[in-house]
């Protein structure tokens, strides 16, 4: 019997597999870029004041097309460097300082955990997305091949992107060079070991994992970690360099034996067979959460709610009231919350006489902290939803619902009540502060009264207004309830950084108060003015 020469390897593949694994790497990159262009020309069509501008043939426009394929590729390099330097930023740099251990140790500690959070949250591999089911099913490309070469790219990303971050939030966090140096590694070495355990679960249970679909076990995993990362520093205990070093070293053993366990696991199609089906590539994370809460507030619904009100004011008051425990309850609650701590900070002025001068100066300076605490108290975003979701995804298809007149009597109707289920906390709260200020000693300028008041409830309809005309203008779901408004995620990512940044940030009432209300008051004329002239023509489905 003849013998069976083996072609000599290069490395960890054969030549002619090395080559294939290069090609179909650079096939999908195309691929993938090509999706993501099509995505910035959406994107770009699904903003209401140039959509009329851009008709549906520049899809195959070459210049438009030159265009889209640059900002997919400046996305990439923005994805792979600023995005982890702002997660290490927020997350790490930024509360380094609140921590009661040294700054180097407290930026190591979080990283480390917050890192094994990440093993729990993302690997690469077990994520199903639409550009993978091209590659593998429509354009029959070799799963291993093209897996194991995206998840390499994926693995290059991550050092190249975390390096500069980590040399630069590092240093400037007391942290040794070769420390920083080794930080994106084990990023690496993490990621590579929560791989090689999801494999070996699959080939034991025969069950893949779907990071779209986190299970109990990633959910614990995630809260633990989390909580280790920031809870021991804030008590005054962190790792130190040597201990980093040593978890470094085991981390990049067991690396390395999970990196050839991935390099020769066989079943990449099979895992791709049941992970790149219709309910699970069709939805990114946000849609499946979509869905999840659209079968949630169904569950809420009382269709024995009744009301004496006549056309859209009926239609909108039976909404409301059907949807009361979701609309209301939690509004309700947050005014509960806020009448709790109002009575915990009295009480501590009666049983601390040192907290008076504290409470007072907070009353004078903090208002900044409230433009976080009004983001979040506000509900406007989750009845938006709740609209969508309950009402306006099947009453669109309408032609009687789409007409101006009934969008714009809507609108009105809708806004009034998100006013008064928003007004509920933020009342309590905009009486609260100045009872404060004047339980605890009081202020010479009497103004500082008014604008407390005034600026909390101006930040009410502010964030009302804001998410009921965010989703008039730029309705950002489609038939299916994916989101597909790129504008609409930009600005609500804005405004949410904006609201975040004003953390820390120490402005006498006078100053801040005055500015936000005057701000608040311009916004709503104008938000409320754009609603009326252009929500008739963009609310829709997409």
């Amino acid at each position: 019997m003849a013998s069976v020469t083996r072609p000599l390897r290069i490395g960890l593949f054969r030549p002619s597999e090395g080559m294939r694994v290069i090609e179909t790497f650079l096939t999908s990159f195309r691929l993938k870029n090509t999706y993501r262009a099509n995505g910035v020309i959406y994107s770009l069509k699904s903003i209401p004041v140039i959509n009329g501008l851009l008709p549906v043939s520049l899809y195959g426009s070459p210049g438009l097309k030159r265009f889209a394929n640059f900002v997919s590729i400046l996305w990439e390099l923005v994805s792979m460097f600023l995005g982890k330097l702002f997660y290490m930023f927020i997350l790490v740099f930024l509360l380094k300082d609140s921590m009661k251990s040294s700054s180097a140790n407290s930026f190591m500690h979080m990283f480390f955990f917050l890192t094994i959070a990440g093993g729990f949250l993302n690997t690469q591999i077990f994520r199903p997305t639409r550009d993978k089911y091209y590659a593998i099913f429509l354009m029959r490309m070799s799963a291993r091949e093209y897996t194991l070469s995206n998840y390499f790219y994926f693995l290059l990303k991550t050092v190249v992107g975390f390096l500069p971050a980590t040399l630069l939030l590092g240093l400037l966090s007391g942290v040794d060079l070769a420390i920083c140096l080794l930080m994106p590694l084990f990023v690496v070495s993490v990621k590579l070991i929560f791989t090689a355990l999801a494999l070996h679960s699959y080939v034991r249970t025969g069950h893949a994992k779907n990071e779209n679909q986190l299970n109990p076990v990633s959910l614990v995993g995630i809260a633990v970690s989390s909580t280790a990362a920031y809870l021991p520093p804030f008590l005054g205990y962190a790792m130190n360099g040597a201990v980093f070093l040593a978890l470094f070293v085991i981390s990049a053993v067991m690396a390395l034996f999970s990196f050839l366990y991935v390099l020769k696991f066989p079943e990449y199609r099979r895992i791709c067979k049941e992970l790149l089906t219709a309910d699970s590539f069709a939805m990114n994370r946000k849609d499946m959460v979509a869905r999840a809460t659209q079968k949630s507030l169904q569950k809420k619904i009382d269709l024995k709610a009744t009301s004496s009100k006549s056309g859209y004011r009926y239609f909108n008051d039976l909404f409301v009231k059907r949807h009361s425990s979701l609309l209301t309850k939690s509004a309700k609650q947050i005014t509960l919350i806020s009448l709790v701590a109002l009575a915990f900070s009295i009480m501590a002025c009666f049983l601390l006489q040192e907290a008076k001068p504290i409470i007072n100066g907070m009353m004078l300076t903090f208002l900044p902290y409230f433009l976080f605490v009004m983001y979040f108290v506000n509900r406007g975003k989750v009845i938006t939803q709740a609209m969508f979701m309950n009402c306006d995804h099947s009453m669109l298809a309408y032609r009687f619902y789409r007409q101006p007149r009934a969008i714009l009597l809507l609108f009105t109707e809708r806004l009034k009540s998100i006013l008064l289920i928003n007004l509920m906390p933020a009342s309590v709260i905009a009486l609260g502060l100045p009872f404060l200020l004047w339980f605890t000693g009081g202020t010479d300028n009497a103004l500082n009264y008014v604008l407390l008041f005034v600026s909390i409830i101006a930040m009410s309809v502010f964030f009302s207004v804001h998410n009921m005309v965010l989703y008039y203008l730029l309705q950002p779901y489609n038939i299916n309830l994916e989101m597909k408004s790129g504008t609409f995620a930009i600005v609500n990512s804005f405004t949410y950084i904006v609201c975040y940044l004003a953390i820390g940030k120490e402005v006498p009432t006078l100053i801040f108060g005055t500015f936000v209300s005057v701000f608040c008051i311009v916004y709503i004329a104008v938000a409320l003015l754009l609603a009326y002239k252009l929500a008739p023509k963009t609310f829709k489905l997409r």
